[in-house]
């Protein structure tokens, strides 16, 4: 399972705003879940909800659900009247505890969150409204065709997982891999453009998987390359977190020839010792990463790679701890999403022998501190360029290998701009708008 907990936003809420009709949306980890929170959104006005708190919930972590919870609670004092809501994967995989608690009206499972009438008054249907997740096989039935954030747009490709790392619950939240068609993908894409929008990011729970269960069993690649090849308009085209197992010689193509699919991937590696990879029961050994890097790097130079990490999984050792942290360097990773090892209950890590807790923590840090080298690395190498940014919001921007860039200057969200850099602070490139040659005149 490689879903994108991009920039490692599982703790707290990734994002929470409010409706002029008084709902409020929360949303906890992944970007999949901050796209589904837009079809809440959406699904919520078509019902007509009103003065209501809606949380999408992440499993991922122990601690991602203890905030969520903590959230509801805080949500109760503050709006006493509000109607709480709660759904996404914490509610999918245990309805029963987000039931229990005296805060909550309604608990949600992850398919009929986005169901018409999901957030009408029916008493009748009852407190509790969470299915079967394994048995839903669609997964396209609510594109979208703008969202809040005008930087740039997400399409969910595909959602669940056939796979069964032994530390993830997240598959009983999500079900298994189902994928969106190929041409309702091309037409929201096409749609989006049309909007205005210059960036499109391709999501999912383990997008690399996209295809297995389509007629024919087209591969992700093909459908980098179909959307590129139908929406010639379409200035930047963006996945996001990959499987280092699944990556096909299509996707690869894609990398070398196409300069609008961007130069980022993030890879779901989870360590770099190769018992470890056995135990979590990944389908990559430690060479198999390092051998991708090095393909993905020998078509594509400019190419930038992060990675998930799990530090102090059970029974790791500080020999196998030492592997994970050298393939830091060794893969030239430069952004980390670092996870101190979290037991799931319901998983098979969670029977593992754990390791104490003092260890992971301080094993995590480790894996952070060589993070923020290699990331000060990536960011030095970048000085005195001139690099094309997308403005997210002002004053900041991303670079197409998703650097995050400070800069001074004009720039509306969503404009794509020249930035010439003039150093970095550690985290984020420093740098300075050029001037327009229009203005030069």
């Amino acid at each position: 399972m490689s879903f994108e907990l991009n920039r490692a936003e599982t703790e707290g809420a990734l994002s929470s705003d409010t409706d002029a009709d008084g709902v409020d949306i929360v949303t906890f980890g992944c970007r999949l879940n901050a796209y589904e929170s837009e079809v809440i959104r959406r699904r919520a006005a078509q019902d007509g909800l009103a003065d209501a708190v809606v949380f999408n919930t992440c499993a991922v972590t122990n601690e991602a659900v203890r905030q969520a919870r903590q959230a509801i609670r805080k949500a109760r004092r503050e709006r006493p009247d509000a109607k709480l809501i709660v759904t996404g994967c914490a509610a999918q995989i245990d309805p029963a505890a987000f039931a229990g608690m005296a805060e909550v009206d309604l608990v949600l499972g992850n398919a009929e969150k986005s169901q018409a009438g999901a957030y009408a008054a029916s008493p009748e249907k009852g407190r509790v409204r969470v299915n079967d997740i394994m048995s839903v096989r669609e997964t396209a039935g609510h594109l979208i065709d703008g969202l809040k954030d005008r930087a740039r747009a997400y399409v969910e490709v595909q959602n669940g997982c056939d796979h069964r790392c032994t530390f993830c619950i997240i598959p009983y939240g999500r079900g298994n891999s189902r994928s969106a068609a190929a041409g309702e993908v091309v037409e929201q894409v096409r749609r989006l453009t049309a909007q205005g929008y210059r960036e499109v990011v391709l999501t999912g729970v383990d997008i690399t998987s996209w295809g297995a269960d389509l007629p024919g069993r087209p591969t992700l690649g093909q459908l980098v390359a179909r959307i590129l090849k139908l929406v010639p308009e379409l200035p930047r085209l963006r996945l996001s977190s990959i499987d280092a197992a699944e990556i096909d010689p299509d996707l690869l193509r894609c990398l070398a020839e196409e300069p609008r699919l961007m130069p980022y991937l993030h890879l779901s590696l989870q360590a770099g010792d190769d018992m470890i990879l056995k135990r979590m029961k990944r389908r990559h050994s430690r060479g198999d990463a390092l051998k991708l890097v090095a393909e993905v790097r020998a078509v594509r130079p400019d190419v930038a790679f992060g990675a998930d990490l799990i530090a102090g999984f059970p029974t790791e050792t500080e020999e196998m701890f030492a592997n994970t942290l050298a393939l830091v360097e060794e893969a030239q990773l430069a952004f980390l999403h670092v996870f101190p090892f979290s037991p799931r209950p319901g998983t098979p890590a969670a029977r593992m022998p754990q390791l104490p807790k003092t260890v992971v923590k301080d094993r995590a840090a480790r894996l952070r501190a060589a993070g923020e080298v290699g990331l000060a690395r990536h960011l030095a190498r970048q000085a005195g360029r001139t690099l094309s940014a997308l403005v997210e919001r002002p004053g900041v921007a991303r670079a197409e290998d998703f650097t995050e860039i400070a800069f001074e200057g004009e720039g509306l969200p969503g404009e794509i701009r020249p930035l010439v850099m003039t150093g970095h602070d550690g985290k984020r490139l420093v740098a300075r708008a050029s001037v327009p040659a229009w203005k030069r005149a």
